[in-house]
């Protein structure tokens, strides 16, 4: 910040003989009051003589950067600007020098005039315009130190920073230190009075009355003052610190009520503050509370949407074993933050995991939410089992439902890895293509059949793709805050996400490839924010497995009961014989008399013991109540005993029919 700068004016005539003289310029240039008139400017400023004359002569205002001699014998930098004066008695007033000079550290709390003009008319205009709270502390700050006081403080109340702040205890509100300033340059301070401290003020300081009262409290600190402050808050360097000063605290006040106060202090070699500076100081209060306000308000609602969002953002992402999953979420700049981009891993029985990212188009509060909802959705969709691109239909009708009363858009990259087969089956509304990094290969981009986004409505219905993927290949999904900006063209950022995934890409640590992929995009002040997801897919081993083809025969049933005992023998589970017997029976009979053609028998230990039975049918088995069972006694029973024994059942379609799982616990 500037320093505190003293006008001086005098008129001249066209000689350049001093006509008129202000007080303030006779008592810096002068050591007599009334030596200055008469003087020829160039005897007082030496070199401003001759831009005076020429403005004089051309009539065109001059300006000069001189030395200027004071009664002290001291000299100033100042500058010193000349104004032709037309319409004058010859002989009389041609012109008015008007010097601007520094005001020296002892003169500089003097004149209210020089104060004034540095606090209201030149330091608030130029920070009044951040909502940053912190930001907006420290430049309050370096207006009030050093144009009203050597050092000071910005405290505000902690219950107006943090919504979710306690009440004040017993012995009063807490406030936290927003911002100190000072002009000696002395280290103590910083350690005295850190920033960032939660302080309560005992009831009855001029601390406490300032907040009750609303009120500047104005408080002459002697040596004992100063003293006893230091015993109180145990920092011995504060008695020397503060001892002569004079200390005026300066209520911030707004619709919401006294929010905290400036602490200002003029040490022992300072004009202490009298009632001028205290309505100097309050009137720069009352303008910098407009602005704490402002940032306040900000801040909260920023604190707000951010807590929002990320609480609607995954905390912990699930998969089968041999599958690694890791992820990257990176809000969007200071001036976006808060966007709809989000990103999902979650395991499915039978070692499948369904992987998806998505975004929502805009950004803030109303994007999250939105984001919060289709999180929600696909969790349960997932649950259901629907296929990729059912799923991605159950959204587009979810959005479009959404968009009667808000309009939004979304794109979703939704992909389904079963970890037995190696069968990957992939859907996309509108969203980037995901990218497949196989090992030792270049990466490709797939070529998933394009849909609209969500939410937009199209012609057609979704479609996937299927098809196998190697052990160790990398699975790359994103948002287009990754690859696109203001400065770049999204073929450029796709072109530079294919070379991070290389041919070595497979082998690396997947944090290292996000990061990787992320360079070049934090320095981006524009950016949109960014969901990644990267999986290295890889099949469980070969002896955690086992699938069987059986007759739709009743003969098939029993040799059912003996593969199952068989497997569970050699896998040493025979805790879970006889229930996954049972179990195995009940499906396998329901697939039988329900569905005709052969029946598939698949036993996965992946997390836990998951018995699947598939068939050709697409219908899905129904479980009758208990109060049918007369009528139709041997109908549904089946679906009971499972849903008694099994910790968890259900049935997801396939592309030859459906499959009826069922899953246990492991001992």
């Amino acid at each position: 910040m500037e320093s505190s700068t003293r006008i001086l004016i005098l008129g001249t005539d066209s000689s350049g003989r001093i006509l008129q003289s202000e007080r303030n310029a006779a008592a810096v240039l002068s050591a007599d009051p009334g030596g200055l008139l008469g003087a020829c400017l160039d005897e007082v400023i030496p070199g401003a003589l001759e831009p005076l004359l020429e403005a004089v002569k051309h009539g065109r205002e001059r300006t000069a950067m001189l030395a200027v001699e004071t009664s002290t014998g001291g000299t100033l930098d100042a500058v010193v600007t000349v104004h032709p004066m037309n319409g004058g008695e010859p002989g009389g007033l041609a012109a008015l020098a008007v010097i601007r000079v520094p005001v020296p550290l002892a003169d500089r709390f003097v004149d209210p005039a020089v104060i004034r003009r540095a606090l209201l008319d030149d330091g608030l205009p130029r920070i009044g315009s951040t909502l940053d709270l912190e930001l907006l502390a420290r430049g309050l700050m370096d207006v009030l130190v050093p144009h009203f006081c050597n050092s000071g403080a910005l405290m505000l109340l902690e219950s107006h920073l943090d919504a979710d702040e306690a009440p004040a205890g017993p012995e009063g509100p807490p406030l936290r230190r927003m911002a100190i300033g000072f002009d000696d340059g002395d280290p103590a301070w910083d350690a005295a009075f850190p920033t960032g401290e939660s302080v309560v003020y005992p009831a009855g300081t001029p601390y406490a009355r300032c907040l009750e009262t609303g009120g500047p409290e104005l408080t002459a600190l002697g040596g004992e003052g100063a003293a006893r402050l230091a015993e109180v808050w145990h920092r011995p360097p504060v008695a020397d610190l503060l001892k002569g000063s004079s200390m005026l605290l300066l209520p911030i006040i707004s619709a919401a009520g006294v929010l905290g106060f400036f602490v200002c202090v003029r040490n022992a070699a300072h004009r202490p503050f009298d009632r001028y500076d205290i309505e100097i100081g309050m009137e720069f209060a009352g303008r910098a509370s407009v602005f704490v306000e402002s940032a306040r308000q900000y801040s909260l609602e920023r604190a707000t949407a951010l807590t929002l969002q990320r609480s609607l953002l995954p905390t912990g992402l699930s998969a089968p074993s041999p599958i690694e999953v890791h992820h990257r979420y990176l809000p969007g700049s200071r001036l976006i933050e808060v966007g709809g981009d989000w990103y999902e891993s979650i395991a499915l029985p039978g070692a499948r995991v369904a992987l998806v990212v998505g975004d929502v188009a805009g950004h803030g509060v109303k994007a999250a939410v939105t984001m919060g909802r289709l999180r929600t959705a696909i969790h349960t969709l997932a649950e259901l089992e629907l296929p990729p691109a059912e799923a991605l239909e159950r959204l587009d009708s979810l959005m479009r439902t959404l968009g009667d009363r808000e309009p939004h858009f979304a794109t979703c990259a939704y992909v389904v890895y079963d970890a037995v087969s190696g069968r990957c089956e992939v859907a996309s509304a509108g969203h980037l293509p995901p990218l497949l990094a196989p090992p030792g290969v270049e990466s490709h981009y797939l070529a998933v059949p394009p849909a609209p986004p969500l939410g937009v409505g199209g012609d057609g219905p979704i479609v996937s793709r299927e098809f196998i993927v190697e052990d160790g290949t990398l699975l790359f999904l994103y948002t287009d805050g990754l690859v696109e900006n203001r400065a770049r063209d999204i073929d450029d950022g796709l072109a530079r996400l294919q070379r991070t995934f290389g041919p070595g890409a497979a082998a690396r640590p997947l944090g290292e490839l996000c990061q990787d992929a992320l360079d070049g995009v934090y320095d981006d002040q524009h950016r949109d924010d960014i969901a990644m997801l990267v999986a290295r897919l890889c099949r469980i081993p070969e002896d955690h497995h086992a699938t069987w083809e059986l007759p739709a025969e009743p003969a098939a049933v029993r040799r059912a009961r003996g593969l199952v005992r068989d497997r569970l023998a050699r896998w040493g589970l025979e805790e879970l014989t006889d229930s996954t017997v049972l179990l195995a029976s009940e499906l396998v009979t329901n697939a039988i008399g329900h569905a005709g053609g052969r029946v598939g028998l698949r036993l996965v230990r992946e997390g836990g013991l998951v018995c699947e039975v598939f068939d050709s049918s697409d219908g899905r088995p129904r479980v009758r109540h208990q109060d049918d069972e007369d009528d139709m006694p041997e109908s549904g029973r089946g679906l009971h005993v499972v849903g008694r024994l099994a910790q968890r059942w259900g049935v997801r379609r396939t592309t030859e029919g459906k499959s009826v799982w069922c899953e246990q616990e492991l001992p």
